[in-house]
C-alpha cells in the first residue's frame, strides 16, 4: 500500500513535491511502518517503487509477448493497453512510476540514477531479445529496443500534456515502421 501511494504521488506530483507525510497520511499506514520498512526515508521508498515499476513493466511487456504472434503485435498491443489504463485513469496514474519521474529522481541521487538505468535496461533487453527470436541481430535489435521505449516516452509526454490517447495510439500504429 505504501508503494502504491507513494509510486501514484511521485506520477502526479513528483519526487520533490511528494512529502513522506502526505504519503503516510494518504496510505493510512502508520508512520513507524513507512520508517520500519524504508528506515532510510523517501530515497529508499522511490527505489523500491521504481522496482515496482520495472517488474510491473516487465510482466505487462512478457504478457504481450507471450499473447502476440511477433513482436510488433506484442509491442502494439503493449503500447495500446498503456493507452487504454491512460484513459480508464482520466489521465492520472496510469504508470506505477512515471518514465519522467525516474529522470527527476536520477537527477538527484546516484542510487537512483542506478536503479532507474537498470528498469530501462532490462525493458530494452526484453525488447530485442524477442527481435532476437525473430531473427533480427543482437546490435539492430538493441537499437530498435531502444528506438521503441524512445517513441513510447515522447508518446506518454503527449498523451498526458494533452490529456488524449490519440499520441499513444499513433506511436502503437507506427512502431512497425522503425522494427522493419
Amino acid at each position: 500500500m505504501i508503494v502504491d501511494t507513494a509510486s501514484r504521488l511521485f506520477f502526479t506530483q513528483g519526487y520533490h513535491a511528494t512529502g513522506l507525510n502526505q504519503i503516510i497520511k494518504e496510505s493510512d499506514c502508520p508512520k513507524g511502518s513507512l520508517y520500519y520498512y524504508f528506515p532510510e526515508g523517501k530515497e529508499e521508498l522511490a527505489s523500491e517503487c521504481i522496482e515496482h515499476t520495472r517488474v510491473v513493466v516487465l510482466e505487462k511487456l512478457n504478457q504481450c509477448f507471450a499473447n502476440a504472434s511477433n513482436a510488433i503485435e506484442a509491442i502494439q498491443a503493449f503500447i495500446q493497453s498503456v493507452g487504454e489504463e491512460a484513459v480508464e485513469s482520466q489521465f492520472e496514474g496510469f504508470m506505477p512510476f512515471s518514465f519522467w519521474a525516474a529522470v527527476e529522481t536520477s537527477c538527484i541521487s546516484m542510487k537512483l540514477r542506478t536503479d532507474s538505468q537498470a528498469l530501462f535496461k532490462d525493458w530494452q533487453d526484453l525488447i530485442a531479445l524477442n527481435l532476437q527470436k525473430e531473427g533480427m541481430g543482437e546490435a539492430k535489435s538493441v537499437e530498435v529496443a531502444s528506438m521503441v521505449l524512445s517513441l513510447l516516452e515522447g508518446a506518454l509526454i503527449l498523451t498526458l500534456t494533452n490529456r488524449n490517447e490519440q499520441p499513444l495510439m499513433s506511436a502503437s500504429k507506427y512502431v512497425s515502421k522503425i522494427m522493419n
